[in-house]
């Protein structure tokens, strides 16, 4: 299956990803409508979020560029001095942006 880029195309695309991405959160919503809120459910929530973000960017580190590790390493830093995430991310980001500009 193709679909052509040009034109409609893209917007056929875009319209497709809003909708699954709808679908897959209301419908975690839903289901977890039926789920009681245990102590135990709470810290899988918990340390679900945490793995997410590790299976995110352990690719990123192992086969990122050096400019990919470096804003890693300005994000955790800024991250553990600051505890804000906001300042941390930009950080990662003016890194791997000056990185690249003089690489």
């Amino acid at each position: 299956m193709s679909i052509d880029i040009s034109g409609a195309g893209t917007l056929y695309i875009i319209l497709i990803m809003a909708v699954v991405t709808l679908i897959t959160r209301w419908g975690g919503v839903f289901v977890m409508s039926f789920v009681p809120i245990s102590f135990r459910v709470q810290q899988f929530i918990n340390a679900m979020s945490g793995s997410v973000l590790v299976a995110v960017l352990t690719p990123l580190a192992v086969n990122g560029d050096n400019g990919a590790r470096l804003a890693l390493l300005a994000t955790a830093l800024v991250m553990l001095i600051l505890r804000k995430p906001l300042p941390a991310i930009a950080a990662g980001i003016v890194v791997a942006a000056l990185f690249r500009q003089l690489h």
